[in-house]
């Protein structure tokens, strides 16, 4: 398949979900158009996804929006040498702080290009950035997803995915991560679009919610 980087493309992997997976036409009927939601595979994109942990979409915007204010230019040597006020003015958590500083310094030591590793395999991608402390699956498995295009990785340890599998499936309680990575067996080799639908089910039903389990 190729990449999730354009609208065309995404609409193709829908038309392909379909029909692997019925249940989604009904959906796709509610909601209208699924978001692409892009962004730099980069330090600043990872970066962004590290913000959005556990929080809603709307505090993690703003957090985000400060953060670009305090720090206009988001690089690893930046992050790594520069001190903590523009990331405590921002709001950015401890850990979240410890995490950016951790990568960058990852990527100062490592050489680590992130623009590249989103061309890699999933998998090798997904055990190359986890090895980052506060790194963990669904930061690694979003930042293939959204900032590589990536058109069949899937999260499922994200808590709104979990529930919109939940209610459009009629299951019994929300699915656990494993669960639901079984059940999105079946929507290979565009489980990314699954996601996208799994998000703008749940968004359109809640508004700006928590899409988030965290790391």
């Amino acid at each position: 398949m190729a990449p999730l980087i354009s609208d065309a493309a995404l609409s193709k992997a829908l038309d392909i979900l379909v029909q692997r997976e019925p249940k989604f036409q009904p959906v796709l009927d509610e909601i209208g158009t699924v978001p692409l939601r892009r962004a730099q595979p980069g330090f600043e994109g990872l970066a962004q996804i590290i913000t959005g942990q556990q929080v809603s979409k709307a505090a993690a915007s703003a957090i985000w929006d400060r953060l670009k204010q305090e720090m206009p230019v988001m690089d690893a040597h930046n992050m790594a040498h520069g001190d903590d006020e523009p990331l405590i003015k921002a709001g950015l958590s401890r850990p979240k702080q410890r995490t950016m500083r951790a990568l960058a310094q990852h990527i100062l030591d490592t050489q680590m290009d992130l623009a590249a590793l989103v061309d890699e395999p999933a998998d090798q991608a997904i055990a190359k950035l986890v090895e980052i402390k506060g790194v963990g699956p669904w930061t690694a498995e979003c930042f293939l997803l959204f900032c590589g295009g990536h058109p069949d990785v899937f999260p499922a340890g994200d808590i709104a995915l979990q529930q919109a599998a939940c209610e459009i499936f009629n299951m019994r309680g929300r699915p656990n991560d494993k669960k639901l990575r079984e059940r999105a067996k079946k929507w290979r080799p565009v489980r990314a679009a699954a996601a996208r639908i799994l998000w703008a089910h749940y968004n359109f039903h809640r508004g700006m919610a928590v899409e988030a389990v965290g790391d």
